[in-house]
């Protein structure tokens, strides 16, 4: 198996450029400067999520049963991965302000460190302790 294409340079995780393509069979090399696709950085997790994503043909569902995860769970990598595409998130504008907050109020439900009735209020923008009960 061929190593894929590495996206970000290792030491500093800035984009690498592709500067010289060869044909393994005849040796002919084309240099310059080429554009990689975006595919091409996403990490080995976001692209196994993609490949489940479309064998699923979208069905974020039957998402959820293949992994394992929770609505919540698939719909943040999901999130993620539309993010680092450069497409943001379904629906919202991935500079938008909230953004963001948006994400990490997700990625803390994934984690457990919050549950769903407060993430539900910290998505409606209200300021819900972890005293506040469910009810």
């Amino acid at each position: 198996m061929e190593p894929t294409l590495v996206g970000r340079c290792p030491a500093c995780g800035g984009a690498l450029a592709v500067r010289r393509l060869q044909c393994p069979q005849c040796e002919t090399a084309v240099e310059g400067r080429f554009a990689p696709s975006p595919y091409d950085a996403l990490t080995p997790d976001q692209a196994a999520f993609l490949e489940v994503f479309l064998r699923s043909r979208g069905n974020l569902r039957e998402v959820e049963r293949t992994l394992a995860l929770s609505y919540p769970a698939v719909r943040a990598r999901l999130d993620a991965l539309l993010e680092a595409l450069g497409l943001g998130a379904a629906g919202e504008d991935a500079s938008a302000p909230g953004a963001g907050e948006r994400r990490a109020v997700l990625a803390a439900l994934e984690r457990g460190e919050i549950g769903a009735v407060e993430a539900a209020a910290r998505l409606r923008g209200e300021s819900r302790g972890p005293d506040v009960d469910g009810g």
